[in-house]
């Protein structure tokens, strides 16, 4: 019997107690019989908690692009890899086939080669959502060097200090990008990053936008004349399994981002292995992710995970609301999507417009809907499987992390039966525990805690580029023994996890430890609420109090706020209690969040304070000039 596609609920709870009992045996075997290796492995796995140490597939060889491209040519070669649908719908998109994308990535590795580019050297790509983008970070893995992809809208400072931190010598850039109405500078973004990023030798430069933009010479390269020379076959290099993927930094919610590294083989044997069971994917479906590359998930759930299945993903350039609020069921309608994943932040702003949007899409293509990012709040859950799954598609609302490298806690459609925010139950391999302030874990059902795994798993990041002391500290000393999330759970009465938010979000007021995801989803469930982020700030009688911001739908604007104000502080009281009502709301437009849609809170934080200095750089946000908006706004 394979291990690699679960069946039905008895198979889970089997396959589950098998990866906890036999976890060397259970991935063995999954990595054995799934993927093409040069050598096999000496040893399943090793690991030291203590020195936050761990290797997977001991001694393996083998290459990734070959289990991503090479292994479905002679089945596969003329089915669809890479469905690119451009930022104006005009535009049209294009279909790669797995034999095309073999002599795209090829030219790119060779491209690569001759521009000096060696195994272990680090490559920067910043590129907005084109195919280009997903052929070079193949073409890297190819040749054995490290990709480094930044989220192609980051600023010039915090471009450059990721570049410096892992000591690229090749950019990869396009001459501009499209995000909606917009067009956006990379290049000259990139002009002003390199002024800083003395190891940079070579800068290849794809046309997109037709801009016209500087191109130093001796340095600037365009691309495409260099892919019209360049051989279309390329003999993938021999990589040992812990030789690094790739290094991608989180996006600086809390300080310095860290530069997370992933090893090749665990990497790919556990995103092709959740790919394949939480998106239910079969031969001829069509799977879309939202994200963007520059992002984990784009990473694992765009690229890697679905090409080692042999799926047709899609590479969506464009946003949610160009041309208008209906594109994202347009492109649905337009390629026949099976499996949809997206963001509670995209799900919220569209609920948000009117239901026509969506309505006059049927929809019917959809099988499974997903949820990533951040904890989906109960309103935004039932809207997205109403309007969207037609509440017959499975949600599953996936929990995962930068540093896990795929996903941990998720229903599996069909067979898990979900429940209204709850990530449900771990996969096989996953074992969740829930902690107390003393360190031990807390036994049974019906309890919250510090959500803590207690064993290694095949896709976990293995150091902190450079800093492998921080990588140490930051997951493997709160709780010894274990690698501690920063989330905090609650696990209910038949063992279902919910993510509460992060452990530094509890805020303890007059004694009681209160979170702030289940405020914030009492404040949403208001008719006239978008969106709440809490906060807390010094209180000379109770140590620290609750400060919310809000923003409003449109309908709630020209509402009494004072009224608005009781109405939501009762609906706190109601659900939670009279202890979690709000000392202080303040209404604004809009809540300053990464590119991920994580809210900074600790911005928020300093605003509530009244400290209005070193924000760190928030060009980064998503949205900074809603900053200056806030602290108008309180002022």
């Amino acid at each position: 019997m394979s291990y690699y596609k679960i069946h039905d609920l008895e198979n889970y709870f089997k396959m589950y107690k098998k990866s906890v009992r036999e976890p060397k045996k259970f991935w063995d075997k999954i990595a054995d019989e799934n993927f093409s290796w040069y050598q096999k492995w000496e040893k399943v796995f090793d690991f030291d908690f203590e020195q936050a140490k761990f290797r997977w597939f001991i001694d393996a060889k083998l290459n990734i692009t070959k289990n991503c491209i090479d292994r479905h040519l002679a089945r596969r070669g003329d089915k669809t890899a890479i469905i690119f649908e451009p930022n104006n719908p005009e535009e049209e998109a294009q279909h790669i086939t797995y034999t095309e994308l073999y002599a795209r990535v090829a030219k790119m590795a060779n491209v690569l080669t001759d521009q000096g580019i060696k195994k272990g050297d680090r490559v920067c790509i910043y590129l907005p959502m084109i195919p280009e983008l997903a052929v070079s970070i193949l073409a890297c893995a190819r040749i054995g060097a490290i990709h480094s992809v930044i989220f192609a809208g980051f600023s010039a400072s915090a471009v450059s200090s990721r570049i410096n931190d892992s000591d690229c010598k090749l950019v990869i850039t396009s001459d501009g990008g499209y995000r909606g109405d917009k067009t956006i500078d990379l290049k000259g973004i990139i002009d002003e990053a390199l002024q800083k990023t003395p190891g940079v030798e070579r800068v290849l430069v794809v046309k997109r936008t037709h801009a016209n933009i500087t191109m130093k010479e001796g340095r600037d390269v365009w691309l495409q004349p260099l892919l019209d020379t360049a051989i279309p076959n390329n003999v993938a290099a021999i990589m040992d399994a812990e030789d690094p993927l790739f290094i991608l930094y989180t996006s600086g919610s809390t300080g310095k981002p860290k530069g997370m590294v992933h090893t090749t083989a665990g990497y790919m044997v556990y995103t092709a292995y959740t790919f394949k069971n939480i998106f239910n994917y079969e031969e001829n479906d069509v799977y879309w992710c939202t994200a963007d590359i520059g992002w984990i998930t784009g990473h694992s759930y765009i690229l890697y995970g679905p090409l080692l299945n042999g799926a047709t993903t899609v590479l969506f350039e464009g946003v949610p609301s160009y041309p208008n609020y209906s594109r994202f069921w347009d492109v649905i309608e337009k390629h026949q999507v099976n499996q949809f994943y997206t963001a509670p932040t995209a799900i919220r702003a569209l609920a948000k417009k009117s239901i026509d949007f969506v309505q006059k899409y049927p929809l019917q293509s959809l099988k499974v809907i997903g949820s990533v990012g951040e904890p989906i709040n109960e309103e935004a859950w039932h809207w997205y499987n109403d309007h969207v799954g037609g509440k017959r598609c499975p949600l599953v609302d996936t929990w995962w992390q930068t540093e896990t490298g795929g996903i941990m806690i998720s229903p599996i459609p069909f067979i898990t039966p979900t429940k209204p925010t709850y990530a449900t139950l771990p996969l096989p391999g996953i074992q969740p525990v829930l902690m107390d302030e003393l360190r031990n874990e807390i036994e049974g059902n019906q309890v919250t805690g510090s959500l803590c795994i207690k064993f290694p798993w095949p896709s976990m990041a293995r150091t902190i580029w450079n800093d492998h002391q921080r990588f140490k500290e930051t997951y493997f000393t709160a709780f010894p023994g274990k690698y501690f999330t920063g989330d905090g759970a609650l696990r209910d009465e038949v063992g279902y996890y919910r993510i509460t938010g992060r452990v530094d979000d509890v805020i303890i007021v007059s004694g009681h430890n209160l979170g702030t995801a289940p405020i914030e989803d009492a404040i949403n469930e208001h008719p006239a609420v978008a969106e709440s982020a809490i906060v807390g700030f010094p209180h000379d009688v109770k140590g620290s109090a609750l400060y919310g911001y809000v923003t409003l739908k449109e309908s709630g604007e020209s509402r009494n706020q004072d009224n608005l104000i009781k109405e939501i502080n009762q609906l706190i009281s109601d659900q939670i209690g009279p202890i979690a009502k709000l000392d202080k709301i303040q209404f604004v437009s809009g809540l300053p969040k990464t590119r991920s849609g994580k809210i900074m809170r600790r911005i928020l934080r300093k605003i509530a304070e009244g400290d209005y200095s070193n924000f760190g750089d928030i060009s980064t946000l998503l949205n900074p000039e809603c900053v200056d908006v806030i602290i108008s706004g309180k002022e």
